[in-house]
């Protein structure tokens, strides 16, 4: 394993300005909060699993997570610095079946 000690830059630090929803952004936010169940999550930290299934081989596998994790957190209220540990899928289908999916479970503190 390969570590760096380097201090890490959050996405707001990477961008100046004033970031604003896209109206798709807004639409995909809407839709996705009305399709999302209710539950109830374990007790943080959480460890999260994520799988997306994308219809582009392009598609970065990383490029999902912060907008569903967002749409997440505002659903569900939580705060996603208590998420700890993330295990992240891609998964290459038919254009037309895209889907996500995700999962919490409880795990303890390092």
């Amino acid at each position: 394993m390969i570590e760096i000690k380097y201090k890490l830059l959050s996405v707001n630090e990477c961008f100046q300005g004033r970031r604003f929803k896209t109206d798709k952004y807004k639409k995909y936010e809407k839709d996705v909060l009305f399709l999302l169940p209710k539950i109830s999550l374990p007790k943080p930290p959480y460890k999260i699993y994520l799988e997306f299934g994308l219809s582009s081989s392009l598609s970065d596998w990383d490029n999902p997570i912060k907008p569903l994790q967002d749409i997440l957190q505002l659903k569900y209220n939580f705060n996603d610095k208590d998420i700890f540990k993330a295990e992240v899928l891609k998964v290459k289908v038919e254009k037309g079946n895209e889907y996500f999916k995700f999962e919490f479970s409880s795990i303890e503190n390092r």
